[in-house]
This record gives structure tokens, C-alpha cells and sequence, in this order.
């Protein structure tokens, strides 16, 4: 396997996330691996991350886990300061896999999209 500065924001209990892993390991690529539930990025990173994405803070947020409901932030009147507070504190919080190449940074639902952010060989 090539080492590589490949970086992949991963929870191991999500199928899709498992699936980016398995893909990069199959085009020959030895990742570093962020349990982030375990260990969530700064916010700085987070930040960072957000930016190379080209998405929004919200594309990030995952609408159906229990903090969401229960901080209501469905509600518009939320910053996008706050939102990434909350996935700061709530690490639930953030949709994965993000995979971060020197390509750039993409989260990875579904799996394939991690072929856009590959080097090629």
C-alpha cells in the first residue's frame, strides 16, 4: 500500500463509512483513520473541512439523530457559529464519511463519491 495524506473521518458502526475505507484501501491507499466520535476535529478543523467541501454548515449536520430533535435545530434561527458549536460538543452531529485528500475534502455519501477526491495512480 502507497502511504498517503489521505485522512478519513470515520465511524465504524456506519456501513458507508466502512464502504469509503474499503474503497480507498482497494485503490492501493493506507488512510489515516479518525474514529471522530472518539475524537472529533477542532473547530478549526471543522471549519477547514466545511470550507474544502464547498458545502454548507448544514450539509454537514445529520438531521436524524437525537440531538437535533432535542436542540431544535431544524430552526433557521440558528448560526451557522452555532450549528458548528453544537457539532463541536455533539459529535453525532456530523454526517461522515469526510474524506480529505490533497484534492480536497468531500463527504463521501454515497461511497463512490471518495473516487473524486482520490490521486490518481
Amino acid at each position: 500500500m502507497k502511504p498517503s495524506e489521505i485522512t478519513i473521518y470515520h465511524n465504524p458502526a456506519c456501513g458507508t463509512s466502512r464502504g469509503v475505507v474499503e474503497l480507498v484501501h482497494a485503490n492501493g491507499f493506507k488512510p489515516t483513520i479518525i474514529e471522530y466520535l472518539k475524537h472529533p476535529p477542532s473547530r478549526e478543523k471543522l471549519v477547514e473541512l466545511i470550507q474544502k467541501m464547498k458545502i454548507s454548515v448544514r450539509d454537514l449536520l445529520r438531521t436524524n439523530v437525537e440531538p437535533y430533535e432535542l436542540l431544535c435545530l431544524a430552526d433557521p434561527k440558528w448560526t451557522d457559529d452555532q450549528l458548528i458549536d453544537f457539532m463541536g460538543q455533539h459529535p453525532v452531529l456530523m454526517n461522515r464519511p469526510i474524506v480529505e485528500t490533497p484534492l480536497g475534502a468531500k463527504l463521501c455519501r454515497p461511497k463512490e463519491l471518495v473516487m473524486e477526491v482520490l490521486p490518481k495512480a
